[in-house]
């Protein structure tokens, strides 16, 4: 028998019971990919993050969804950070590199007294990719041409795993959002794309620029109250599109879910050129314990 140590956290929030709860599993070297797999299905959260020995940074993480392992999330990175450095396996002080399925990211920290300490992931050179047009995905949604921002593509974008932008007119077409499940699932199997993230301009609180929503597909997946990856593809998106006048801006999701999160969200280089994204959030402890298997 072996016991792994085990934490449940919530990202990119700094209250309990809000953001996006991650289960984070440390020294998963020895785990297989069945049993990956097998203990985030268990765990039936939309991620599940599993810390590794790396020989080319100074962690290696893997992240699992119930379904399937994806190559690179925001809120496991955020919670996977938030963990080391309550363990004591981190100092805040450094920069730290983390190797993923996508590539090797550089991580930062800011902590200030009396708030909760700031971490910083860098997200992948965003890639502009396929484009798709409203008659094909409106109805999948359950939304019509007036509920998008007109003009716009809806484009997939990866700065590390692949996701649909789908940009909305306000926070009532965003309300509207209804994805038919098993017409989707047939859609996406010919796209190039995981999910498709939903939003607007306009935060759900005054601090907030920006309002997001990312439903999953059930019974795997619910909605994702923050999707960290997916908003540094938003981010992308919106600063070479000329959709935001300042490449920072405080990003939030997840209010209409009662678990309410946000990050800061800044855009690295020109619209015509940007060579990455840094996401940025916090996160607390919920629980802690062990694995036996």
């Amino acid at each position: 028998m072996r016991s792994l140590p085990f934490f449940w956290v919530d990202a990119f929030t700094t209250r309990p019971l809000s953001g996006n709860p991650c289960a984070v599993v440390l020294d998963a070297d020895e785990l297989s990919d069945a049993q990956m797999q097998q203990l985030a299905r268990e765990m039936n959260l939309s991620e599940t993050a599993f810390v590794q020995k790396s020989d080319q940074a100074d962690f290696k993480a893997r992240y699992f969804t119930p379904e399937e392992e994806i190559p690179l999330a925001g809120h496991p990175t955020i919670s996977i950070m938030h963990v080391l450095d309550e363990v004591g396996r981190i100092s805040p002080s450094n920069p730290v590199r983390l190797e993923l399925t996508a590539g090797i990211i550089p991580i930062e920290f800011r902590r200030e007294t009396g708030a909760p300490t700031l971490i910083t992931m860098t997200q992948l050179k965003p890639k502009f990719m396929r484009s798709y047009s409203l008659p094909e995905l409106a109805p999948l949604f359950g939304l019509h041409d007036s509920d998008f921002l007109p003009g716009l593509a809806l484009q997939t974008v990866s700065t590390g795993t692949a996701f649909l932008m789908v940009p909305l007119r306000d926070h009532a077409a965003l309300k509207k959002v209804d994805i038919s499940a098993r017409a989707f699932r047939e859609f996406r199997a010919g796209a190039d794309f995981t999910t498709p993230h939903f939003f607007c301009l306009g935060g759900a609180t005054p601090e907030g620029q920006t309002y997001a929503r990312h439903p999953g597909l059930p019974p795997e997946t619910l909605e994702d109250p923050f999707t960290g990856s997916a908003t540094g593809c938003m981010a992308a998106y919106l600063w070479c599109y000329g959709l935001i006048q300042e490449p920072r801006f405080i990003a939030e999701q997840g209010h209409g879910m009662g678990r309410p999160g946000s990050a800061q969200v800044e855009v690295l280089g020109a619209r015509d050129d940007i060579q990455g994204v840094k996401v940025s959030g916090s996160a607390v402890t919920l629980l802690r314990g062990t694995i036996t298997l």
